[in-house]
């Protein structure tokens, strides 16, 4: 297999577990499950940190994507 392929595919399935990962958290938000909603954002800057770090997106990327979901976190536990 030649490099390129390995490196797109490894780039796809960390790409597809961020976008996984953003899609449960979001859902548990407007279920109102914030204690599962709160794990799920630790988990979700964790792996949007190594895709950044492992250059399979790029830092700002990261950070700006960590920002607004935090944001929507806040404003959930907020409404309380």
């Amino acid at each position: 297999m030649r490099n390129s392929a390995r490196k797109s595919l490894q780039n796809h399935t960390v790409k597809s577990r961020l976008h996984n990962l953003e899609k449960k958290y979001l859902e548990l938000l407007t279920s109102g499950k914030k204690e599962d909603a709160t794990a799920t954002y630790r988990q979700l800057s964790s792996v949007l940190d190594k895709a950044a770090k492992t250059g399979v997106i790029h830092k700002a990327r990261a950070n700006r994507s960590k920002s607004r979901l935090g944001v929507r976190l806040n404003a959930a536990t907020a409404a309380k």
